[in-house]
């Protein structure tokens, strides 16, 4: 007999099988990475990822959602973010209209009423609430990305998620997950993050990748690259980063740019496309304008140079 579809997939065993996991869903993560997440996985405690924009941080979490068969609940952080859009709130209007319904039909005194209002057919269910409840899939996987973004007073109220699994609704009780989600927090560092929450996380720096994994990323991500223009635009790029800009380009950078120039037909990196296309791999006019012309120039030549 198969096995039951619906039944959880096994949490990777070993540091090689986390590693394997993510390289199944075309990750390529180096050894440290690997072990934080089997250690978050294996130990039940959230891991919180940092680093530049774009290194890949947000996609470890889909790439375990996808390899373990879990369902990704992703909390996008913003400035302003408060408890009704991350965990919960109260569906004022279908109580209001309870009211009305129960009033207008004489069934209960008014105070009836209003102790059934607080039911948990009247709960909205946001993100961080969503992830505590069961799933016949297993734990699902909680993504809180972007967690700087958000207003210090947030990062306090996340701690009774982060270190009890649980969430205090003062007019229900408290709602305790009964398999821990499996959560990854991700911060691109515009802020610090305090120590109280880093305490609960088991902690990763997501750097650039050097440019043997670049490449391994390129030929994963757009097989459809020529190898020429591949190892061409890694050169390229990794020579970027090298430059005082405002914003250095990430790895999503590098992926997006590799499918415009296959968009324009190039097999090999050349002035023309490089000069026509520093809008994609560039997001800052001032840095646009400092690479493009001669600097530019000179990065082709470094990435187009035998062992470039």
């Amino acid at each position: 007999m198969g096995r039951d579809v619906s039944a959880p997939l096994p949490l990777p065993a070993s540091v090689d099988q986390a590693q394997a996991l993510l390289a199944a869903g075309d990750y390529v993560a180096d050894r440290a990475l690997a072990t934080a997440l089997f250690l978050s996985l294996r130990l039940g405690r959230p891991l919180f990822l940092e680093g530049e924009a774009g290194v890949g941080k947000t996609e470890v979490a889909k790439v375990l959602a996808q390899g373990l068969s879990r369902r990704l609940i992703r909390l996008q952080c913003y400035e302003g973010l408060d408890l009704a859009s991350a965990a919960y709130e109260w569906d004022v209007k279908r109580q209001m209209l309870e009211i009305r319904v129960a009033e207008a039909a004489h069934e209960l005194g008014r105070q009836r009423i209003e102790e059934g209002l607080y039911d948990r057919r009247f709960l909205v269910r946001r993100p961080l609430l969503e992830a505590l409840e069961p799933d016949p899939a297993g734990p699902p996987v909680l993504l809180i990305d972007e967690l700087d973004r958000t207003d210090e007073p947030f990062e306090a109220f996340l701690l009774e998620v982060l270190s009890e699994f649980q969430l205090t609704i003062p007019e229900l009780g408290t709602v305790t997950a009964r398999e821990p989600p499996l959560v990854i927090v991700t911060s691109n560092r515009t802020r610090e993050i305090h120590d109280a929450l880093k305490r609960r996380c088991f902690y990763a720096w997501i750097d650039y990748p050097d440019a043997t994994r670049e490449l391994e990323i390129v030929r994963r991500k757009v097989p459809a690259a020529a190898e020429r223009l591949a190892r061409e635009v890694v050169g390229f790029v990794q020579a970027l980063r090298t430059r005082d800009l405002f914003k250095v380009p990430g790895v999503a950078e590098t992926l997006d740019w590799t499918q415009a120039l296959i968009a324009l037909d190039r097999t090999a990196l050349d002035a023309e496309a490089v000069d026509g296309t520093l809008g994609v791999l560039l997001k800052y006019q001032d840095d646009i304008a400092r690479i493009r012309g001669a600097e530019a120039g000179a990065l082709l030549a470094a990435a187009q140079a035998p062992g470039g």
